[in-house]
């Protein structure tokens, strides 16, 4: 049958009207190369629960693309490539440029590397009716009810009294036992289901269930703690007050798997904010424009306010620039101005189950492609880095002009969504900054679920990013 030409309607809808499509049909040629990448993205994924692994996983990808340590003071090259190791939880992956930095400025691209999780308190350790606990304080924003009676893991660092660092990981081989939080059955649950979902389990009671077997000495009080703590001093050296200098987490014990029979979808712990890390280190790794000094931020602590010396409130990123522009010989204050950066952090994807909280039509869609926020903050943009006209529209043009799938979006109704991100502690330092990112379905929740071509095309605008 032959093709009808297009009315004017037609032709003007589609040159005028704006419209979210879906990559898996618009851009159906791309969709072998959108599952490659997410295996690489689930490997990833499942060696890098902590932004302490998260770091050692991007420096050994950083080693096998060329990069070399680089420490604040030392002089680069044009045509360097470098990373910067803040602390073991914070990550600076940078390429100089041949371009005058003075003048062209920085390419910046930050994400955050900390996820919501269940963090050890100093003296987490007790022994009650038959079990053992470790008692936790949960860090960043999280439903309380969906880390009970599930498998967790634990991951972190202890600094033992003589100096000594270990490193503790169980729960993730087969072999291995996991931990639980209890919960309620529904028989003993009339009272506790009639409670609003944010205090039907309080914080003091996401207790770590660890052990059970008490210790063969009848001489000995609290036989089943100290079993537990035997164990940790027998494989790692560990006594009580070790865990005052530790930091032990506990994270979901779950794999990343694809999501649905067509596999379209990742499900997972951590895609918050690690699904937009991955593509903005994968994107300096790849990139083969040597024009622009490009740097990535790998950032701690965005879940809990970016306070802290690896956090981005800090001086830290201000310092590197300069640093850089220093050994460059130019006037890091003309850098800084020149500079230009994408904030890469996730969004709220809309959720038909929950129509109720959203505003569809300036929702992120799954699978349409990167979202663009052009400001966060709550109610009334509050606490929000709001991007200019012509920054947004400078970014626009690069996706556009490469063929970039993308589409924007806001966090849910304005009273009643919101949320941050590194962008503003990003422009305080007067660079031009817009958040772009993966959209979530279920976010801050133990499995987080994400779609394949948005964390792709993600990958996408960042590269065009690079070289624009």
């Amino acid at each position: 049958m032959a093709k009808t030409e297009k009315t004017k309607g037609q032709i003007l809808s589609d040159e005028l009207l704006s419209k979210k499509e879906n990559i898996f049909e618009k851009q159906a040629e791309k969709t072998k190369a959108i599952f490659d990448y997410a295996e690489g993205y689930k490997t990833f994924l499942d060696g890098a629960k902590t932004e302490r692994e998260a770091v050692v996983e991007l420096i050994a990808m950083a080693k096998q693309n060329g990069f070399s340590e680089w420490n604040l003071g030392e002089p680069v090259k044009r045509g360097g490539a470098y990373y910067y190791n803040n602390r073991g939880k914070n990550l600076f992956l940078f390429r100089v440029g041949s371009e005058d930095i003075a003048c062209d400025g920085v390419r910046i691209m930050a994400a955050h590397i900390d996820s919501p999780r269940l963090d050890l308190k100093q003296n987490p350790v007790y022994e009650d009716a038959g079990m053992c606990f470790f008692k936790t304080h949960y860090y960043g924003g999280i439903k309380k009810y969906q880390w009970t009676a599930i498998p967790l893991a634990l991951h972190g660092v202890v600094v033992l009294e003589n100096g000594e660092e270990v490193t503790v990981k169980v729960g993730e081989d087969d072999g291995d036992p996991v931990f639980y939080i209890n919960d309620l059955l529904p028989h003993l649950a009339q009272e506790q289901v009639t409670k609003p979902l944010g205090t039907a389990i309080p914080g003091e009671k996401l207790n770590l269930l660890v052990g059970g077997l008490p210790f063969a000495d009848e001489n000995v009080s609290d036989k089943i703690k100290l079993n537990v703590l035997a164990i940790l001093n027998e494989k790692y050296g560990i006594k009580e007050d070790d865990f005052i200098s530790a930091e032990i987490s506990a994270v979901p014990a779950f794999k990343a798997r694809d999501v649905g029979f067509d596999r379209a979808f990742i499900g997972a712990y951590g895609h918050d904010d690690r699904v937009c890390a991955y593509p903005i280190a994968t994107a300096i790794f790849g990139t083969d424009d040597r024009k622009h000094t490009t740097l990535v931020i790998l950032a701690d602590k965005e879940e809990v306010g970016s306070d802290g010396n690896t956090g981005m409130n800090s001086r830290i990123l201000c310092d590197v620039i300069d640093a850089i522009s220093r050994s460059l010989g130019a006037d890091p204050i003309r850098v800084r101005a020149n500079s230009m950066c994408l904030s890469a952090d996730v969004t709220a994807a809309y959720d038909p189950n929950f129509p109720d909280v959203y505003e569809q039509k300036n929702s992120s869609m799954i699978s349409c492609g990167t979202a663009m926020c052009k400001y966060t903050g709550a109610r009334g943009k509050s606490s929000t880095n709001d991007a200019s006209a012509e920054f947004v529209g400078k970014v626009r043009k690069i996706f556009k002009d490469n063929g970039v799938a993308f589409q924007t979006s806001e966090l849910g109704k304005i009273d009643l969504g919101g949320g941050g991100t590194v962008a503003k502690f990003i422009s305080y330092l007067n660079i031009d900054t817009v958040d772009v990112g993966v959209p979530v379905i279920s976010m801050h929740a133990p499995y987080e679920v994400v779609s394949k071509a948005d964390l792709y095309s993600t990958y996408e605008a960042f590269c065009a990013f690079c070289k624009a």
